[in-house]
């Protein structure tokens, strides 16, 4: 049987490369589509000046028509209001397909239609999926202009992946329903939050339940290599009548199910403003105690079939317009330090974020791998009885 993983899912491990029958006699797009008039190709161009500047990208791109996208829900850190301004400023349509799918639906679609017109052209996947399909040589490389200002922990050296937005783990808090909100993981241990504390998801399947349990690790004496303190949490959580097993949705919190939610600060943000228009007081902050940061990463398939469009939507991610949508959407762009020196970050839309001081650190792969390992094997024991 298969287990299909939310959106949020970031946890990486081994690939499943899908053997499919071609499902379609369509090829790939013609060459002619995305070649310059002096012979350069989108498909091999590695950088916008290796193929000839901005203008040429744009002409190939609109010649193109079309970018295959996979697993971008318009209400996820303002996916959709990125999707409509690249179409408006550039007239090229987005193929937006199943949009709440999973990092592993993306990387089965790119192995599965290899050299079908409806591969996708473009990727949005958790950190770890990423380095994977690095690994196994799927990704293009390709270095957006504005490559050399990504923090250099957050972006392939080849070009391959880099990360385009991230945040950290959140406590969020109904004020209506809780007399005091919680702001740290310590405070959520005590018993005045009986039957209030819930995950969204599951950690050995959702990325943001996967980052509780780390943010947790950190809280509680462990570390990015040591993340058993965080299943020690849960597991203490509930034995005093804390946890909730309920699966925190915006749904569920309407409805008083889960009024106390961890999840990312961009999910729990943009949940207040949906829900302020209801009469529900939503409280963020992220635990000065365990703070956890993640982020994606944006790749390319090397197999797009709309090479020029692939990369025209990078160049556009990774300017201040689409570094800015995304930071409306409450998720910490990439560059934004960047563009902090640089004077073009949205100051209005950076000030409603949730406060977070310091600079974010983050788990090698080889962390992330041990603690996937840790949670999958202890997760259940912690809160099962």
């Amino acid at each position: 049987m298969t287990v299909s993983l939310p959106r949020t899912a970031v946890l990486g491990g081994s690939l499943a490369v899908v053997a499919a029958l071609a499902l379609s006699a369509c090829g790939a797009a013609p060459d002619n589509a995305s070649t310059t008039a002096d012979g350069k190709n989108a498909a091999t161009a590695t950088s916008v000046a290796d193929f000839g500047g901005m203008a040429a990208l744009v002409k190939a791109a609109k010649k193109e028509g079309t970018l295959n996208a996979i697993a971008l829900p318009r209400d996820w850190a303002n996916y959709g209001a990125l999707i409509d301004g690249f179409t408006k400023k550039y007239g090229i349509k987005v193929q937006d397909e199943n949009p709440d799918g999973t990092s592993q639906d993306e990387i089965n679609a790119v192995t599965s239609r290899k050299g079908q017109t409806r591969a996708p052209d473009v990727l949005d996947l958790g950190s770890s999926f990423a380095l994977s399909a690095a690994t196994q040589g799927l990704l293009a490389p390709y270095k957006v202009a504005s490559f050399a200002d990504l923090p250099t922990g957050q972006r392939d050296p080849q070009g391959r992946w880099y990360n385009d937005y991230g945040g950290y783990i959140s406590i969020g808090c109904d004020a209506g329903r809780v007399k005091t909100c919680p702001t740290t993981f310590a405070d959520l241990l005590k018993p005045q939050y009986k039957g209030q504390v819930a995950l969204n998801g599951n950690p050995t399947k959702s990325g943001s339940a996967y980052g509780g349990v780390y943010a947790a690790a950190l809280a509680s004496g462990g570390s990015f290599g040591d993340v058993q303190p965080g299943l020690d949490f849960f597991a203490k959580l509930k034995k005093n009548g804390n946890y909730t097993p309920v699966e925190s949705t915006p749904a569920t919190v309407e409805k008083g199910e889960t009024p106390i939610s961890i999840d990312w600060d961009y999910l729990n943000a943009g949940y207040a403003d949906e829900f302020k228009s209801k009469g529900l007081d939503w409280k963020v902050s992220v635990p000065t105690d365990g703070k956890f940061s993640q982020y994606y990463s944006q790749a390319i398939n090397k197999d797009a079939p709309h090479p020029a469009a692939a990369r025209l939507w990078e160049e556009y991610l990774y300017s201040a317009e689409g570094q800015n949508l995304w930071l409306k959407g409450y998720a910490r762009p990439a560059l934004m330090t960047a563009m902090q020196k640089a004077g073009t970050l949205d100051t209005a839309a950076a000030a409603k974020l949730p406060a977070v001081s310091g600079t974010p650190s983050f788990p090698t792969e080889a962390q992330q791998d041990k603690a996937k390992t840790v949670i999958a094997e202890g997760w259940s024991k912690a809160v099962s009885g």
